[in-house]
């Protein structure tokens, strides 16, 4: 019976996996349209990488299989993920720049004199321009084994040695926060006891209130998205795991769109809450799109993670793969016996999608 039931199963996905092929073959291709080209795109290509991703505000997305199709028909999607993003903008402005510097060659000496007077503040200016510039610095990493192949395969401008999966990126982070305020700690122990030892030798007993001033905060962790559920066992089980980490969560509303109100909601959470370090679970591509467009709006100095099916995973409330299927490449495989109404279509549809994107890719015109 089991071997009726495998063949007939097997004949199910290789049926699929035609059919799928074959509408995507049938796809109408438009050269005009703007996509993600893979080969373009510059990832964290090593684990030991992520240790070069500078501090403050930074934005840190994945992509895989599924994201990069997602990306082929949502432009904003594809925005969202796309690194090089600010050096387009930028490239855009320099040759309007350009532009305007032609029109104005017949300045006058009052002008140039102006301008120079005023040097040291357009420099200033600079200065601050490519810091906020550097504030809205994007990452993306390769957290899929299809792509780090295609990546091969395309010759792209990344080679990624490995796959990051969203668990490493959260894995690392945590880590680094954890150790970030152990360090601070004992900074702190040690600088109340020199007060301290100060103060016992004069009259005026100021100890108490310099061990108050000085002591900080501890380093805040926040997890938008996912259910209260999920959120209450996260905080859990972050208390055991990271015990010195103040873990905030914020539980939006389920729903497909979220209002303006919504949107206001949630944004005045996290910019009151001031966290060292910002997970987004919302799945993708919602949790990208979201980020990007709210980017602005975030008044944060910290990394930003959209880690989608991490929260579910560190919650308990679904089980990541094994260790030898996660070292075949096969975690998509379990995903999808694991939960096949859900992932049946990403995988056995999406997975010769990708193929076929990667080969119009590859042997397409570039635009």
């Amino acid at each position: 019976m089991k071997s009726h039931f495998t063949a007939i199963f097997l004949f199910y996905i290789d049926f699929c996996i035609i059919f799928a092929a074959k509408i995507a073959i049938d796809q109408d291709f438009d050269p005009g349209r703007k996509i993600m080209r893979l080969s373009d795109l510059i990832l964290v290509c090593s684990k030991q990488e992520l240790a070069n991703i500078p501090e403050g505000k930074v934005l840190i997305n994945t992509i895989n299989a599924h994201s990069y199709n997602v990306a082929q028909k949502d432009e904003v999607f594809a925005e969202s993920l796309d690194p090089n993003w600010y050096e387009n903008e930028n490239q855009n402005e320099n040759e309007t720049a350009y532009e305007n510097e032609d029109e104005n060659e017949n300045e006058t000496a009052y002008e140039n004199e102006d301008e120079n007077q005023n040097e040291d503040e357009n420099e200033d200016e600079n200065e601050n321009g490519n810091q906020n510039q550097n504030e809205k610095r994007k990452y993306l990493i390769p957290d899929g084994a299809s792509i780090v192949k295609a990546c091969r395969w395309l010759k792209g401008k990344s080679q990624p040695k490995e796959r990051i999966a969203g668990w490493d990126l959260f894995a690392f982070e945590m880590r680094r926060v954890y150790e970030n305020e152990n360090q601070n700690e004992n900074e702190d122990s040690k600088a109340v006891r020199k007060q301290y030892a100060d103060a016992t030798k004069t009259k005026n007993g100021t100890a108490y209130e310099n061990e108050n001033q000085n002591e900080k905060g501890k380093q805040k962790v926040m997890f938008m998205g996912s259910s209260e559920e999920v959120l209450e066992k996260i905080r859990q089980r972050a208390a055991e795991d990271y015990p010195n980490l103040e873990i905030v969560t914020y539980s939006p509303p389920f729903k497909a769109e979220f209002s303006d109100e919504d949107n206001a909601a949630i944004v005045k959470a996290i910019n009151e809450a001031k966290p060292d370090l910002l997970w987004i679970g919302m799945t993708a591509p919602k949790q990208e799109k979201w980020t990007w467009q709210h980017w602005n709006e975030l008044n944060i100095h910290c990394h930003v993670g959209t880690i989608g099916a991490v929260f579910d995973f560190y919650a308990g409330t679904a089980q990541r793969a094994p260790l030898w299927w996660q070292k075949h490449s096969l975690e998509w495989l379990y995903r999808l016996v694991k939960e096949p109404k859900r992932m049946w279509r990403r995988y056995v549809i999406g997975n010769p999608l990708f193929l076929w994107n990667i080969i119009k890719e590859r042997y397409g015109k570039k635009e």
